[in-house]
């Protein structure tokens, strides 16, 4: 009986462990809601940044694109390739569906996005909930 509360205890530290582990990645949510090159630019330094500074798998990064920013994760935005190689190293991007339909009005026609992206169904719902899941919300 003893051996077995022991063995219990144990287990329970570990399980214990392996979730304060996990809680310990940092977590970050950027916004682009801007189509202004410079904070195109700006969004996906602070991205790598935060990549560089934790470490490629030590840090949680996605990038949530809506309004005018969704132009970001446009396919043939100039950016393409750095989003595909970030994306390549753990840092997600998303696009917001809302934007997506309100532009297709516009453009008159879906726009094409970098097959980097996924989209999802709105952006600011996206941010508030990783936000409520416990990432800090950047808007650069």
């Amino acid at each position: 009986m003893r051996k077995s509360l022991v063995s219990g205890v144990l287990v329970g530290f570990m399980v214990l462990f392996v979730g304060v582990a996990q809680a310990a990645t940092p977590k970050y949510v950027l916004q682009i809601s801007d189509a202004s090159p410079v904070k195109q630019t700006l969004v996906l330094n602070v991205a790598h940044n935060l990549q560089k500074h934790y470490g490629v798998g030590n840090v949680d990064v996605e990038v949530v694109a809506f309004g005018p920013g969704l132009r970001l994760l446009f396919k043939d935005n100039v950016r393409k390739d750095r989003i595909r190689s970030m994306s390549m190293n753990g840092i997600r991007f998303s696009a917001c569906h809302n934007t997506i339909m309100g532009m297709s009005k516009i453009l008159g026609h879906k726009p094409v996005l970098n097959p980097a992206s996924v989209v999802v169904p709105g952006g600011a719902v996206r941010i508030g909930d990783l936000v409520r899941q416990g990432y800090v919300l950047i808007r650069p």
